[in-house]
């Protein structure tokens, strides 16, 4: 196609196919109107805001904003909305939260948090705790169901965070207990009949666990007839096995179960710890 016969204006010599012509004519007028606008608006955001790169620094803006300052400002403005509660929470107990339902909420609400950063590595995001592959290994407790080794109250679980927990069980194998009387032990323990094994009696382990099998709170024993498990495995019938041959934390025994909550008081405030408290409390165990 010719530039003559062209209705379209002059080209720039780039012709394809002699049907498809590059054109010289100027872009619309929108379009250029669009481009000085967006480099006039470039030009007014760096002198606005802070933008341009200096040898020692950079352009501070006249607005003077900076991101940290606008954190700051957003941060006062989340700290004025809970002063008041949390003004409340420094002169009250958990328990006391616990029966202001409006008090409660927002404990429950702003504690979610700080369980995440303080709690979630061992029991997990919603605190169900852990099943392991290894009837060896030890695993975290949950927090969500009503089994509890040293009691489910609030007064209990603020105790638990601030002080910690180490249960001591000693090792059944060996001298105490042959392998034939630990698989039977296990075996009852699973079926939650082993207050009927005569071995239960005849081998002291009432003395932790009560006469009814149900545990002891002040000695943090657990209940052996509830088919809830403290060391859960997915072959838990053997993970009962292994608990009963080498105890937990029984510093005879190398293959000993290790298991022990730390103590929080020298890590969190006692109002996280009450936050923590009522957070765990409301999980759905707490008694």
């Amino acid at each position: 196609m010719s530039e003559k016969n062209n209705p379209h204006g002059q080209t720039t010599g780039h012709v394809w196919d002699e049907t498809l012509a590059e054109l010289t004519n100027p872009p619309p007028k929108w379009w250029m109107l669009g481009l000085h606008a967006s480099w006039i608006l470039v030009l007014l955001y760096g002198i606005y805001y802070p933008m341009w790169p200096l040898l020692d620094g950079y352009t501070k803006g006249i607005a003077g904003w900076t991101s940290i300052g606008e954190y700051k400002k957003d941060l006062k403005e989340v700290e004025e909305i809970r002063a008041p509660y949390e003004a409340k929470i420094k002169s009250m107990s958990a328990a006391d939260i616990l029966k202001d339902d409006q008090l409660k909420e927002y404990v429950s609400r702003s504690a979610k948090v700080l369980f995440g950063d303080n709690c979630a590595a061992c029991h997990g995001s919603g605190g169900q705790g852990t099943t392991v592959d290894d009837p060896a290994q030890s695993g975290y407790p949950s927090l969500v169901d009503d089994d509890w080794l040293y009691g489910g109250t609030i007064d209990d679980i603020m105790t638990s965070i601030t002080k910690g927990r180490k249960g001591m069980m000693p090792k059944m194998g060996g001298m105490q207990l042959t392998q034939e009387e630990i698989d039977s032990l296990a075996k009852s323990i699973y079926e939650g009949k082993v207050t009927e094994n005569p071995l239960y009696m005849a081998k002291a382990c009432v003395g932790c666990h009560g006469p009814d099998g149900k545990g002891i709170k002040e000695m943090g024993s657990a209940n052996l007839t509830d088919k809830i498990w403290r060391f859960r495995a997915k072959d838990q019938l053997a993970s009962i096995k292994y608990t009963i041959a080498h105890g937990v934390n029984d510093p005879t025994d190398p293959k000993t179960r290790k298991a022990e909550m730390p103590a929080w008081k020298d890590r969190l405030g006692e109002d996280q710890i009450k936050k923590l408290a009522v957070y765990v409390h409301q999980l759905g165990g707490g008694q």
